[in-house]
């Protein structure tokens, strides 16, 4: 097909060199498609580089510990996917003595795998015929298409995926599924696209119909709730402090935090600090000062957090209180490791 054979052409000429295009091999392929999802290549491509030198096998990465594999994920977010993809390493290196599954299907099995995933790596890696299907293929195709079904609904993927596999190549899946996805994230961007350049500008029918703004189509939007985290920076005389392990279901899962006082609305300095010498009177506090001039926003997919840091005086030692160094060999949220180095804690 004429868009398919154009869309190679292109790729050829334009692609970027990226590490995980230069193997066959099935692990930093897979490795390479956890830390893209959500993620934009030039953030990821760092932590991608950072993992292969520490991890270079999946037995590597199977027998390092849960702390290091999230230390070394800090500030990519999303940490349940560095959570599964150790787990999954396990599973490959333990249990299918280091042999990823060859197909689609298979892959589907594993944690943290899911459709797109399992599509990608079962082409990029094992050369089959399933087409990808993601945020660029949903904008490509909509835009050259024309198509107006919601990309947040249940039917939209087995809409799309159907159309992809009417296009994608048999004797060269890998190839048109790294094409399209590159031609999203270079040429039909989100917002903007320079259609002027573009191979398509004479056959896309969102162009001809001026829909480009208005494509994909995307109605649902994700609730944002808003919380407010007051974290404690307990301090001795010794200069030692406590951190928590976040070991509840949630954001940050496993990640290392100072004490929490967690609100639904905003607290005050007197309401918070009458609080904090109430639960823990028997530190025998003699400060409490807020670090930060401006409350800190942090925002996550579904949530805003306001975020101020306290530090909290006390008199009596910590018990199992941490010096101040050892704090970053901990992996922490990226907002409170940023916290740390800004104010030299």
């Amino acid at each position: 097909m004429e868009f398919s054979n154009s869309l190679l052409h292109w790729y050829l000429q334009n692609k970027r060199d990226l590490p995980w295009r230069n193997t066959k091999h099935p692990y930093p392929i897979w490795l390479s498609e956890i830390m893209l999802q959500q993620t934009r290549v030039v953030q990821g491509l760092p932590y991608f580089l950072s993992f292969m030198d520490a991890f270079p096998t999946v037995f590597d990465l199977a027998k390092a510990d849960e702390e290091q594999v999230l230390k070394l994920w800090q500030g990519l977010g999303y940490y349940s996917r560095a959570r599964n993809m150790h787990k999954t390493a396990q599973i490959i290196a333990f249990e299918l003595n280091g042999n990823f599954p060859n197909n689609y299907n298979d892959l589907l099995k594993l944690k943290g795998i899911g459709e797109y995933t399992a599509a990608a790596i079962a082409s990029f890696a094992f050369n089959e015929v399933v087409p990808v299907v993601d945020g660029n293929v949903y904008r490509v195709l909509s835009r050259y298409f024309d198509v107006e079904t919601d990309i947040a609904s249940s039917s939209a993927r087995k809409e799309f995926t159907a159309l992809a596999n009417e296009l994608i190549p048999k004797d060269n899946p890998a190839l048109f599924n790294q094409a399209i996805m590159e031609f999203g994230a270079l040429q039909c961007v989100p917002k903007n696209p320079n259609c002027e350049i573009c191979i398509f500008n004479s056959s896309c029918a969102a162009l001809q119909k001026k829909k480009v703004a208005e494509l994909p189509v995307k109605f649902k939007k994700t609730k944002v709730s808003n919380k407010y985290f007051n974290y404690l920076v307990f301090l001795d005389d010794s200069k030692t402090t406590i951190i928590n392990k976040r070991s509840e279901k949630g954001i940050w899962q496993n990640l290392y935090e100072f004490p929490i006082i967690e609100t639904e609305n905003e607290m005050d300095f007197d309401a918070l600090s009458s609080l904090v010498h109430q639960n823990y009177s028997h530190l025998e506090i003699e400060r409490i000062l807020i670090y930060n001039d401006n409350q800190i926003i942090h925002k996550l997919s579904h949530q805003k957090l306001h975020i101020n840091f306290y530090k909290v005086e006390v008199s009596k030692k910590l018990n199992n209180g941490i010096d101040l160094e050892s704090l970053r060999n901990y992996p922490f949220p990226i907002v409170i490791y940023n916290f740390i180095e800004k104010y030299s804690i």
